[in-house]
């Protein structure tokens, strides 16, 4: 018996093992992004290169380049520290949650909100990751309404208790802030739901010994209707 309980327990110790390597991988990879970030607003700042020429212009050939390199530049530091923040959790939640949806995921929000923006936005340069934060926050909420498997809703329920306000920034507010690079990254968001939401398998549900037993026990109950 004893044998028997070391092995059963071994389990949930490996279980935990995995889970923490995979939470540590995805927050190595988000941490590895945001310093890039602050790294590339030192520069520009520090040098003085008016990096902001390099976002998205709609409608003008020269801001097609701002579809790659927009949401990598930031218009000041407060911007940059909120979408920092934002990055942070959303985009463990994604890479924990959906390990082999992550990919696609990012790919489209990433290109596909810079090609919305370019093709209807107002005409002044976009930049700020504001838009692949949406893209993440939409896609996370949707897929737990889509999937309904514990992980999945216990995510989603997260980032729309913490970003719900996002759902109101996809609309005009104020002047200087692109609503379209959040609109475009929430529509995406939940077209990438829409489309990978199966990528990744449901967990499998836990079980425990005395379930089993539970089980026959009610099996052989003669006053059980």
């Amino acid at each position: 018996m004893s044998i028997h309980r070391d092995t059963q327990a071994a389990i949930p110790v490996c279980n935990n093992t995995r889970v923490n390597t995979r939470l540590k991988h995805s927050l190595l990879i988000v941490a590895a992004f945001v310093a890039l970030l602050w790294a590339i607003e030192i520069v520009d700042r520090g040098l003085g290169l008016g990096l902001y020429r390099l976002g998205v212009y709609p409608g003008e050939q020269h801001g097609l380049v701002g579809i790659l390199f927009a949401p990598l530049i930031h218009g000041s530091w407060n911007h940059l520290a909120a979408n920092s923040f934002a990055l942070l959790l959303l985009g463990v939640t994604l890479l924990y949650g959906y390990p082999r949806a992550a990919r696609p995921v990012l790919a489209l929000v990433y290109i596909g909100s810079g090609i919305g923006v370019w093709l209807f936005a107002r005409h002044s340069f976009h930049i700020g990751a504001s838009g692949l934060t949406h893209g993440m926050m939409f896609f996370v909420f949707t897929t737990g309404l889509l999937r309904r498997d514990k992980l999945s809703i216990a995510l989603s329920m997260i980032v729309f208790f913490l970003f719900g306000g996002m759902v109101w920034s996809i609309f005009p507010q104020e002047p200087g802030i692109s609503y379209e690079s959040h609109f475009f990254g929430a529509l995406c968001g939940i077209l990438a739901a829409l489309l990978f939401r199966d990528r990744d398998p449901v967990p499998a549900a836990k079980t425990y010994d005395w379930e089993g037993e539970s089980a026959d026990d009610e099996e052989d109950d003669p006053f059980r209707q």
